[in-house]
């Protein structure tokens, strides 16, 4: 690739970033669009509707960016949850990593490389004709002296990482503890789930697990509550909180049209009367449904037990309570509103039979991705896409044209087949078994991640048959010499991909494009503005993928192609400044983890690292420099231990609270009297959802009552 074409793809997305930011500017303060950019302050009620025109709301501001970058990490641990806060720190981990790099990159490594003659002699009066390559390490022969500079520089590089990976691992171990000691007594630290329950002969799940806890476990032992098959009881009551919201809306906005002409001949029907009878049609089969899930047949074999202490529940977690090991299988219990109701494996075999359709599905969707990814390398290449298409050969020619097909389509199409990605992973994460949300996603989040290291980078460094693709991870022992001669290859194409991946989704990110665009559409059909009104939440599983898939870009790439360096830390700021102002005025965090992110943030910065050290052990072989070669070999192992050190260190706080400050939570909560209504509370917990009595008004046809009690709507 041309400089030309870098030039040419950083001018367009730069001209986007630039149109993005300022119809953001003036779009979010149109009270249309509320719903869309300040979701978050309008369901807090800090900011209202206004009606009345003003010239204002058509003048780009900036005042957004300087609240957004005034908000501290104590603003954000208390309005977001410590989830928001571990992101953040991705974000700002990254920037300190590449502000490091960038020093060494830009000011050590690219003079280095563009003094080279490996290639050709850089043509400093027609800069913009000269290839991408000169500025790349693939410019110094072979033998030459100057690569000592890069051997210096992974070191350096791997050093600075290594030291960030432990404080950020060690800080944001302690900011768990601290979390967990700030926050209220919580449903989820007294209780456990417990699956694969057996059940004897006439006996029913909720009776053998009050007998099976009450015979070992007597003296903390609180209560339990079984999980029942309730799902189309779930969509009978979805369907019936809908119609209470618009009914309600029809009594409390006497504005809104009472009436309505429907069906071929254009009856006019009382709106209110019309969704009152609707909704008693779904009581009556509310009634039945519930009738067939209170039976014993309708109980999954799995229950939330709860206990008087957290110590308690925590001993039950961590033994086995059975010979069999897969009968009465525990797993800590999720908070009440991230349970995932709608699907339980029932049985321990079922679960992983779902994990291995689960595994067949993703290698199909792996294969099935190679097509654009083969696609987009046939547009990095003008002699093969001619080849391809004879008839654009004309077109071809033109100089814009081409630099646009090269420098700036590949990355556009491989952005857009990404965006389908993220939800088929929460999908297939969704029904291998997860009972929590906050698991689905964290499943799906690693299945992106390593999707997209496959896809995106392997793929198009290595770009041929899915066969030849694994053959070499077959052959271990060449792994770094044909990684050394394909990586710096492909420098040109990732540094257009950061720019336009990274630039574009960052900017699109604050434009909200999809959920504007639906607004819109929604809007002519919908009988009142608050229908269905939610705030989102973050999707994690998206968005912490892309940035450690930057992250092992800018690792893999800062000592072969330094000149990538300066894209990513602008997206990185980009990034740090728009998620911000997300969480501010979009996004509300809907469960917390409280940091269970982290753990692959690191794994990804250590593949990352050793990614790198297998690449600089391969291309110092290649270029004849034995002895750098050498000395890198005890890098990755060095690397790999210190991976290990940190999973024994800081991991085990992040699967489960130690005992020491689980115990003194509870000596602390003894002298606590709001603790006898908590436990109260506790007992219910854990009750689906849809199980709780949906109390209907006794005149359904009264315009002032409402048929469904304001308390149930809330669950």
């Amino acid at each position: 690739m041309l400089v030309s074409a870098l030039l040419t793809s950083v001018g367009i997305n730069s001209g986007l970033c630039v149109l993005f930011f300022t119809l953001y500017s003036i779009l979010r303060k149109q009270p249309t669009n509320y719903e869309v950019y300040i979701p978050r302050l309008i369901a807090e009620g800090s900011s209202k509707r206004r009606s009345h025109f003003n010239l204002e709301r058509l003048i780009p501001s900036p005042g957004w960016v300087k609240r957004a970058w005034k908000l501290s990490e104590e603003e954000l641990l208390s309005t977001s949850g410590l989830d928001a806060v571990v992101f953040m720190r991705v974000i700002t981990f990254s920037l300190r990593v590449f502000l490091f790099a960038g020093v060494i990159g830009i000011f050590v490594l690219l003079p280095v490389n563009c003094s080279g003659d490996q290639l050709h002699d850089i043509d400093f009066a027609d800069l913009s004709n000269n290839s991408l390559d000169v500025f790349t390490i693939s410019n110094l022969s072979s033998g030459s002296k100057r690569l000592w500079a890069h051997f210096s520089a992974v070191y350096l590089v791997t050093a600075f990482v290594c030291y960030l990976l432990y404080y950020e691992y060690k800080c944001i171990t302690g900011k768990r503890i601290d979390f967990f000691h700030s926050t209220k007594p919580q449903p989820h630290q007294f209780t456990i789930l417990v699956r694969s329950i057996p059940v004897s002969a006439g006996s029913s799940v909720s009776e053998s697990v009050e007998r099976f806890f009450m015979e070992y476990h007597p003296s903390t032992y609180l209560s339990h509550m079984v999980v029942h098959r309730s799902s189309k009881l779930q969509s009978l009551i979805k369907d019936a909180k809908k119609l209470y919201k618009r009914i309600t809306h029809l009594q409390s906005e006497p504005n809104q049209p009472q009436y309505r002409h429907v069906g071929f001949f254009r009856h006019r029907v009382d709106l209110v009367d019309h969704y009152g009878k609707k909704l008693e049609d779904i009581e009556e089969n509310m009634r039945l449904e519930r009738s067939e899930v209170s039976l014993a047949t309708q109980e999954v074999r799995a229950a939330f037990v709860s206990f008087k202490s957290r110590y308690g529940a925590a001993v039950a977690f961590h033994m086995k309570q059975s010979i069999n090991p897969t009968e009465w299988v525990t797993e800590l219990a999720p908070e009440p509103n991230d349970v995932y109701w709608p699907f339980f494996s029932s049985s321990f075999m079922r679960r992983w039979l779902s994990k291995i359709v689960v595994i067949v599905a993703c290698i199909l969707l792996t294969i099935l991705f190679l097509i654009p990814v083969l696609v987009v390398q046939g547009l990095t290449n003008l002699n093969q896409l001619e080849i391809w298409f004879p008839f654009l050969k004309s077109i071809l020619t033109i100089t814009f044209v081409s630099q646009v097909i090269t420098g700036y389509l590949p990355s556009l199409i491989l952005q857009l087949f990404l965006k389908i990605v993220p939800p088929i992973m929460e999908f297939l994460s969704s029904i291998q078994g997860y009972i929590c949300h906050s698991d689905i996603e964290k499943s799906a989040c690693n299945k992106v991640l390593w999707f997209t290291i496959w896809n995106i980078f392997f793929a198009t460094v290595f770009s041929g048959s899915v066969l030849y693709q694994v053959s070499i991870f077959l052959d271990p022992k060449h792994i770094p010499a044909k990684l050394a001669s394909a990586v710096p290859a492909q420098a040109s194409f990732f540094i257009a991909y950061v720019v336009t991946s990274g630039w574009t989704s960052t900017s699109s990110e604050l434009f909200r494009i999809i959920p504007l665009i639906w607004s819109l559409i929604r809007k002519p059909f919908t009988c009142c503005s608050d229908e269905e009104f939610e705030v989102p939440s973050i999707p994690y599983h998206r968005d912490i993928p892309r940035i450690l898939f930057f992250g092992l870009l800018g690792i893999t790439y800062f000592f072969l192609a330094p000149l990538i360096l300066p894209f990513l830390l602008v997206y990185l700021c980009l990034a740090y400044i728009i998620y911000r102002n997300q969480f501010l005025n979009v996004y509300a965090p809907k469960y917390e983890t409280a940091g269970k992110f982290w753990p692959i943030v690191h794994n990804s910065m250590i593949f990352s690292l050793v990614l790198m050290q297998a690449i600089a052990i391969g291309l110092f072989t290649l270029k004849k420099l034995p002895l750098a070669s050498t000395l890198i070999f005890p890098l990755p192992v060095l690397t790999l231990l210190f991976n290990e050190y940190c999973r024994k260190r800081f991991l085990p706080n992040f699967i489960a609270y130690p005992a020491e400050v689980l115990i003194k939570r509870d000596r602390e909560d003894r002298y606590d009297p709001k603790m006898a209504e908590f436990y109260d509370n506790l007992v219910a917990a854990y009750q689906d959802p849809a199980l709780l009595p949906i109390q209907f008004s006794a005149n359904s046809d009264s315009l002032n009552s409402p048929l469904i009690s304001a308390a149930q709507v809330r669950h």
